[in-house]
């Protein structure tokens, strides 16, 4: 068959040239001769057609059609997964990152002083005349944390699809009854996995409403000027001083412990070794912090924490030297300064007398002592943390868009009724609680009733503290601890005293959940 369509001549191409041998095609054997050629002759027949092919082939090892086609394959899968990156990423819906942009999120987040490239930006600046420099620890510690990092998101999923929460369905349910449990118990609660509430972290700060930048009051020679104005360590703020510190506006500074130097823990009282301090500074993005003083209690460790948290998570536990001198009787330390997933960090020089007084410097300072942090959790010591970091901050602030959350007391909800019963319980001198009490009553403070609502309570139960580190929040602990170290140790006291007085001048507030949702993620070991 003359005049059909020619395959036709290549001088290159995926199956080699024809033009080989001087010009000449190379020697074909009579018998394939005959057989290629059935059914018309010349190049442009049937037969020259399959001439033609069998000389490819002849010319072509099975080694290289092999590697052609493994090649052309590889093409094949690069473009169809390519396509694939490119429409995920464009489907995604508004507000929720692909990995693509999540990886760097979360990088910056844990670490702040390392940009997307992953080359440090050193940090200026120092911890004073004692060699604690920012710039060196900083680029030190961000080295380490960059490389895990790194390699924990690999083993993230390429994306989560969040486009509906999968709490959302959710409804609460009461403690299930137990006849052998009366008392408190706790309720469920709808987590999402690590992996979800990390994308579910805001991409920003919190903004804090009115202020802007808060400082701290230090001086050399502090000297009380009046009588019940608290102690050395806090400065003896007069009670002009705390008047003006509840008129918030742009730039604010404000009494908050420490009084007696720059750098909180140097020659301040609650000192701390240069090397805890350095840790301590170097500690970006979360902290699980909790103490024990006068050796009260026994130390528990953190439960289900996923590797991420463990690798990003601070966890520090502060400790006095009565405490650590009895803990050493069983378990050694060593020279990491570690017990579990905790960092121990040993405590001189107290400001007080009394062990749970000296508790609520780390409860409530906590941006003070880590001035780099952005969340922190406080648990007493008594309790154990059972519950991955990232999802109590998903559950209990970003889901809630709330910078400060704390559980509210059980059964009281009263001050009034609160102090009675810390009166009847032995908690601290009656003279003192009453003291409080009428002082705050001359203020304005009332019973609490439902004309407060949406406020649900006056009364917490503040051995769990979950906020954000904002110049709000940090505000509203130092006024706390202001009076903390004015009035009572007895915290619940005075809670809702600040929290109204900030509240009444600014759109903030402290978010209060249910003691039993507390429960399932803390709980009490019996000693």
């Amino acid at each position: 068959m003359s005049g059909g369509a020619s395959l036709g001549l290549r001088s290159s191409g995926s199956y080699g040239s024809l033009q080989q041998f001087n010009g000449q095609s190379p020697p074909l054997a009579p018998r394939k001769l005959g057989k290629m050629s059935l059914g018309g002759g010349g190049v442009g027949g049937r037969g020259g057609e399959r001439l033609l092919f069998a000389r490819i082939c002849k010319l072509t090892s099975r080694r290289r059609r092999m590697l052609l086609l493994l090649l052309v394959a590889a093409a094949v899968v690069f473009c169809f997964l390519f396509s694939s990156l490119v429409s995920k990423d464009e489907d995604a819906p508004p507000g929720i990152e692909t990995m693509l942009g999540f990886s760097d999120h979360v990088r910056s987040f844990v670490n702040p002083v390392w940009t997307s490239s992953g080359r440090p930006i050193i940090q200026g600046g120092s911890l004073g005349g004692n060699g604690l420099n920012t710039a060196s620890q900083t680029e030190k510690h961000s080295g380490s944390s960059h490389e895990k990092l790194r390699g924990l998101l690999r083993s993230f999923p390429p994306a989560v699809d969040l486009e509906h929460h999968p709490c959302e369905n959710f409804s609460f349910s009461p403690p299930p009854t137990d006849k052998k449990r009366t008392g408190p118990r706790p309720c469920p609660v709808c987590y999402v996995p690590v992996e979800q509430a990390l994308a579910l972290m805001p991409d920003a700060p919190s903004a804090s409403p009115v202020l802007r930048s808060l400082n701290y009051l230090f001086e050399d020679n502090l000297i009380s000027k009046e009588s019940n104005s608290g102690s050395l360590f806090g400065g003896y703020p007069s009670l002009e001083e705390r008047d003006k510190s509840y008129n918030i506006k742009d730039s604010m500074t404000v009494h908050c412990g420490f009084a007696r130097g720059k750098i909180p823990g140097v020659n301040t009282g609650f000192d701390i070794d240069e090397a805890d301090l350095f840790d301590m500074w170097q500690c970006q993005g979360i902290v699980v912090a909790s103490a024990i003083f006068g050796n009260y209690d026994i130390m528990q460790q953190p439960e289900n924490i996923s590797t991420f948290s463990k690798d990003t998570v601070c966890f520090f536990m502060f400790l006095d030297e009565e405490t650590e001198a009895a803990i050493k009787n069983t378990t050694t330390i060593g020279n990491i300064k570690r017990i579990g997933l905790w960092r121990v960090v040993v405590v001189h020089n107290l400001p007080y007398s009394d062990a749970r007084r000296n508790g609520k410097v780390p409860k409530l300072l906590l941006h003070r002592l880590f001035p780099n942090v952005q969340y922190s959790v406080w648990i007493d010591g008594k309790l154990k943390l059972v519950r991955d970091p990232y999802q109590l901050l998903e559950r209990f602030l970003w889901r809630k868009n709330v910078t400060f959350a704390i559980s509210r007391h059980y059964r009281r909800f009263d001050v009034f009724e609160e102090a009675e019963a810390n009166k009847v319980g032995g908690k601290y001198d009656n003279a003192s609680i009453d003291y409080q009490i009428e002082f705050y009553k001359r203020e304005g403070l009332t019973h609490y009733s439902s004309s407060k609502l949406p406020i649900t309570s006056d009364v917490p139960e503040g051995c769990v503290i979950i906020r954000e580190h904002i110049p709000i929040t940090n505000l509203f602990t130092c006024l706390w601890f202001n009076e903390v170290d004015r009035f009572t140790s007895r915290d619940q006291l005075s809670f809702s005293t600040v929290r109204d007085k900030i509240r009444t001048r600014v759109n903030w507030t402290a978010d209060m959940f249910l003691d039993c949702e507390r429960r399932d993620f803390v709980v009490q070991v019996l000693q």
